[in-house]
């Protein structure tokens, strides 16, 4: 006797157990989900250099969503620096940014504006990615513009790093696709 549901379709399916139709059935949803956090996860190379031209740097970032990351930042001094990095939205709190604070000691305004852990920080950076990056002579700290913010830094972005000597490193990130 054939599976009526088989016979519509023209040919005789063999029985299966309710385990091997419920794993046939859910392994391309499962493939999908995996997909598409995969898919979540990007990242991307920027390049950047000191205003005189003395220092030049290799950034490269990776999003685990789209608005949290690590980069990482090798000098041409032979220096790396890492850590994390954060979109600032409406929603972020100072909280949320703790990492950011990590070797600058309090608020410092100076040339760049409020840094330090206050609720006016995420009002003047919203819509802006910030990071801080340890390396072997302190903190470099970082803020871009985004070209695309829907997209996180996969859009883009322009934007200036700081390091522990208060040397400025202009950066650019292209859209990744």
């Amino acid at each position: 006797m054939t599976d009526p549901k088989s016979s519509m379709i023209g040919f005789a399916c063999p029985r299966t157990s309710r385990t091997t139709n419920w794993v046939t059935m859910r392994l391309p949803v499962l493939a999908l989900a995996v997909f598409a956090v995969a898919a979540c996860a990007t990242s991307g190379v920027g390049m950047g250099s000191s205003n005189t031209g003395a220092i030049s740097a290799t950034f490269t970032w990776k999003a685990v969503s789209r608005t949290l990351g690590t980069m990482t930042a090798l000098l041409s001094t032979g220096e790396t620096y890492q850590g994390p990095f954060f979109q600032i939205t409406r929603e972020t709190t100072v909280d949320e940014l703790s990492p950011l604070w990590t070797g600058w000691e309090g608020a410092w305004a100076g040339p760049w504006g409020l840094w330090g852990p206050r609720e006016t920080f995420v009002t003047e950076y919203t819509g802006k990615v910030v990071a801080n990056l340890a390396g072997p002579r302190g903190h470099m700290r970082c803020r871009f513009n985004l070209i695309h913010p829907s997209r996180g830094m996969a859009g883009g972005g322009k934007g200036r790093c700081q390091l522990p000597d208060r040397t400025i490193i202009d950066a650019e990130f292209p859209p990744s696709s």
